[in-house]
């Protein structure tokens, strides 16, 4: 079998052109930019380990699973993240959770951040990378995901503390920044059956998605410092009912930031100053 036959055969099975070209330099052992190299030794042959792996994927992708899952890395902010089923697969929609974030610290000199329900540790790393001045420290309640979050700092040189952990419950001091991308999706979501691959318990917030939401918002105000901000993402129908939640908690500079698409993908506001 040819190269141009194998990616023939996973687009037959329903993957996207880029996904079976992602999944083939994978196998191949060459870098994830290397589409062009495919298109010049489309006639080179697959050995039969190699199709055989390569096809196995594709069965795999086209049930679902996440290609970063299949290929074990994911880029995020423009880093190389390690992940796997026990963390959910980066999205870039949360980039825009980091952007705010960075245009929150700008004027701040080594400023003290959060991250809540780190996963993969992508929040937290994409800060840290982009602010190296910055104490950042991340929260999960799932050992695995930690595992996972800890092995990317330490591969990438970042240095985060990591702590176990259910939101801010039982952690002292106060931070200039507390970011989140907690769970949100509603119990019984119809988008749930698509996501069946990825930890539940990274997913699913209750009846209407922001029970965890909620547990955030009020126990920020006491570990903000004053001025200090609380971010998060959340789902698309979810911004207006964020908003009130942060009003009603006391917070100020209550907006909201959209994504790439235009929707409303992420809320935040402020600790009063004085």
């Amino acid at each position: 079998m040819q190269l141009s036959q194998a990616l023939a055969a996973a687009i037959a099975l329903g993957l996207p052109r880029l996904d079976a070209q992602l999944l083939l330099l994978h196998v191949l052992g060459r870098a994830p930019n290397d589409r062009a190299w495919l298109l010049a030794h489309d006639h080179d042959a697959l050995s039969a380990e190699a199709q055989e792996q390569f096809l196995a994927l594709a069965q795999r992708r086209a049930g679902g699973e996440p290609l970063a899952y299949l290929t074990g890395i994911k880029e995020f902010y423009g880093l190389p993240l390690q992940v796997d089923a026990r963390v959910l697969d980066p999205r870039p929609d949360t980039e825009t959770l980091v952007e705010w974030a960075l245009e929150r610290l700008a004027a701040l000199s080594a400023p003290r951040v959060i991250d809540l329900g780190t996963g993969s540790g992508a929040i937290a790393l994409a800060l840290k990378h982009a602010r190296p001045d910055a104490q950042v420290s991340a929260v999960d309640a799932s050992a695995d995901a930690l595992a996972v979050a800890q092995a990317n700092a330490q591969r990438l040189g970042l240095d985060v503390t990591f702590l176990q952990g259910n939101w801010l419950a039982g952690l002292e001091g106060h931070f200039d920044l507390i970011v989140s991308n907690p769970p949100y999706i509603a119990e019984g979501d119809p988008h749930l059956a698509a996501l069946g691959h990825e930890p539940r318990q990274a997913l699913i917030a209750g009846h209407d998605g922001l029970d965890d939401i909620r547990t955030i918002v009020a126990q920020a105000p006491a570990h903000l410092q004053p001025g200090g901000w609380l971010l998060l993402e959340h789902g698309w129908d979810q911004a207006g009912p964020v908003r009130g939640l942060l009003a009603s908690a006391g917070l100020q500079n209550v907006q909201s930031r959209a994504d790439l698409a235009g929707i409303e993908r992420c809320s935040g506001a402020c600790l009063p100053s004085s």
